[in-house]
This record gives C-alpha cells, structure tokens and sequence, in this order.
C-alpha cells in the first residue's frame, strides 16, 4: 500500500522551501506529502493485554505489535485522565511496544499510537479504553505529617504508611507518586526511608522562610506490588515563619539566637553535667508546655531529683527541653549542672517559649554528649549528611523517574 511518496521525497522537498524561501512553493498545498493527513492505522497494529475487556484488568500489561511485514511502529503513549504517563519499551526493529509500569485501577486510558508504512508514510491509531477495580487488595494509603499550619523551617514532611513496604522496586512506585512542592522553592529536596512504614522529607538546605508547602500522593489506583495498590491520600499543606536558630555552646555555657541569620539574643544557659551531657546536632522543636514535672525515675536516673519546671520548650521525645531552671542561675553562663536539659532564668525561658515554635532549630555544640539521633528520638534529620540523606532514598540510582520511552524509533531516510 503506497499512500504518499517515500519519506526522503519529503525530506527533499522541505529542504528546497527552506532554501528559497517563504515565496517558493515547489511543492503546492494539494499534493505536499506532509500536508496529508495520516492515514488510519488500524490493519496494521494489533492490540493485546487489558485491551477489549468492558473493564479491562490493571493487573497485565498494555501490549502494542505491528502486523504482517508492511510497516512499524514509531512511537507509543499511553496516559490516563490525571497525564499520568505509562512507562514502556519499544523494539529496535519498531515491531513491538509494551508497558513497563503498571496501570492504574478504575483509570480511563488514551493512547496514540503512530506507524509508518514501507514507503514511509505515516500512520495513527488512537484508541481509549477503561480499567476495572483492583481486587480485594488491601488499599496502601498515606498519612502526611505533621497536621496542617505554621511551622518553623527545620520541620520536616513525614509520610506514614499503613502497610510496610520492603522491597525497593515497591519502594520507589510510592516514592514516584508522593510530591512535595514549596513557594519560594527550596531547591529541591529527597525522601528518606525511616523504615518500612515511615518516610521522610527534607530539602538540602533548610525550608525558606514564609514559605508554604505543600505535599500529596498520587498513588490511587496504582500498583504498589503483589496484591498492594495505592488508595486515597488527604493532601498536606503547612507554612513557615522566620528562620529562628538557637545556637547552645554548651562550652562557653551561652545560646546565641538568630532570627533570619541576625543576631537577636544572647543568653546565659547550663547544660547536661557529667554523665548526663546534653546530646550534641541539630534538633527540630517538637512542642512545648508551660509545665512539666521532671523526676529522675524518668529518665532512669539514681541521682534523685523531682522537680515542677515553667516555660519548658521539647527538643526530644525521651524528655529534654529548654526551659526555666531558676535554681541554677549562679550557674548559667558558667558551669553545666543539669541532667541534659538547658537551663537558663525563668524570664528568658519566658522569652524563648514565646519566640519559638515548633520546627525551629535548636543546635548543641561543644557539649561532650552523644550526637543527636537522626530518627526516633524526636527530628534529627538535619545531623544526615546529604548526600547519605540521598542514599536512603530507594531513587538513589537514578534521582529522575523513567522516561516515558526507553527508545523512539526515527523515519529511516
């Protein structure tokens, strides 16, 4: 079947144009072959997998085979009503495509299909098609952290799953399908996986300030693995303040405050004496509460102690805080003799329980306490260094998802 000249008539053609310009017309509008239409290429490809059910199965692949010896296929794309593209594979000899990814449950699906024939003429196929439920497969769902609202720019994004996910090609379909996105952007950022059920999401750097975040997944009706497809995620948005960092020397037994990088206090503080030394690195505040009461059973301490403390600031789950130690103001500025906590007067722990909210930065340094615990103990996610924050992804081989085609197929001239 011959439906136009062969393709390098074509080629000559548009080369001529371009050389003599607009006023040429060499080749006139009524038989200028790439003014045809391309003809339909239904007889010459074959469809085969989901395709032709009334709810086609998401569970096997999308298949596309050109027939008889006449013609080839030259590229293949294949997306569902939200643009989600199916990833896929195409032969070298153009005879063969087929998806690479999974397809999404209860999805409506497009896909354009273009050949060319022997003489090189092109050719086009679209067709549309619906796929059924997934089955009686537990649904994977997602539960963005921390609740919505104002934050400081150390807070990081948490998504927790509902089922454990091991296996790390599993690991990077529910990667691929949660999004973080922040205005004024934060220069990109990188999940880390906590463990099998937890992650974690962070930029390189910290958060802008007065930024507003936001977080989704679009793992609905994707399959996540064997018998586990995506379900129904609530979006996440959070926003941030000024940049407020809290930096305790616990050598010098001061903490100096900045607010976007300018200092705006300085104040006189104990830390962990010894055998109880303030833990060392960057943490996230958690919360904080007017009083507590401090015992030592608490922390499994035999040097007894029970105490009501004011104005009490959380760095950590296992119970340190900055907060109001007027017991020990001969010793602020001078010595460390608390059981790990910072202590400072009652009016500047008033002023820092005012002035700081949760995920504003806390960071020891010079103390000779462990280093903070990355995960577990509270946010130390910033203690990571980046590039091993980028190893705990399970995109770390590849930082860019696949492409839609692996190969695309060009006319032969």
């Amino acid at each position: 079947m011959n439906h136009s000249p062969r393709i390098r008539t074509v080629l000559g053609c548009t080369l001529l144009v371009a050389a003599l310009g607009a006023g040429v017309t060499a080749c006139g509008s009524s038989g200028h072959p790439l003014s045809a239409k391309p003809y339909d290429a239904a007889s010459q490809i074959t469809f085969s997998g989901p395709v032709g059910a009334k709810k086609a199965d998401p569970d096997k692949p999308l298949e596309v085979t050109a027939q008889g010896d006449e013609g080839r296929i030259t590229d293949v794309t294949a997306t569902d009503a939200m643009g989600r593209y199916v990833a896929g594979e195409l032969t070298a000899d153009g005879r063969r495509w087929h998806s690479t990814a999974p397809l999404a449950a209860e999805a409506h699906y497009t896909v354009h299909v273009s050949t060319e024939d022997e003489d090189g003429a092109p050719g086009r196929k679209v067709l549309t098609f619906d796929t059924g439920k997934a089955g009686k497969e537990k649904a994977l769902k997602v539960t963005f952290g921390p609740e919505g609202g104002k934050y400081g720019v150390g807070q990081p994004i948490t998504a927790q799953l509902n089922k454990p996910v091991k296996d790390k090609k599993a690991r990077a379909v529910v990667e691929r399908a949660l999004k973080v996105d922040s205005q004024p952007s934060a220069g990109g950022g990188s999940w880390y996986w906590v463990d099998s059920k937890e992650l974690h999401y962070r930029p390189k750097d910290y958060w802008p300030a007065h930024a507003t975040i936001t977080a989704r997944s679009n793992l609905e009706g994707i399959k996540v693995a064997d018998r586990l497809w995506g379900g129904k995620s609530k979006p996440l948005t959070i926003t941030t303040g000024d940049k407020l960092v809290a930096v305790t020397d616990a050598g010098s037994h001061w903490m100096t405050v900045y607010r976007n990088g300018e200092e705006i206090n300085s104040i006189p503080v104990t830390t962990g004496k010894p055998g109880y030394e303030t833990r060392n690195g960057v943490k996230v505040v958690l919360g904080q509460e007017y009083s507590v009461r401090m015992t030592s059973a608490s922390i499994g301490s035999s040097d007894f102690y029970d105490k009501e403390v004011y104005y009490a600031t959380r760095v950590t789950w296992s119970g340190e805080y900055v907060h109001a130690a007027p017991w020990s103001e001969g010793s602020q500025g001078y010595e460390n003799t608390s059981h790990g906590c910072t202590g400072m007067s009652t009016g500047n722990a008033a002023w820092f329980f005012d002035t700081f909210r949760r995920g504003d930065l806390v960071k020891v340094i010079n103390s000779y306490g462990e280093d903070m615990d990355p995960f577990g103990n509270g946010f130390g996610d910033w203690n990571v260094d980046w590039k091993k924050w980028r190893e705990g992804s399970a995109l770390s081989d590849s930082s860019k998802p696949d492409p839609v085609q692996k190969a695309r197929l060009s006319p032969e001239v």
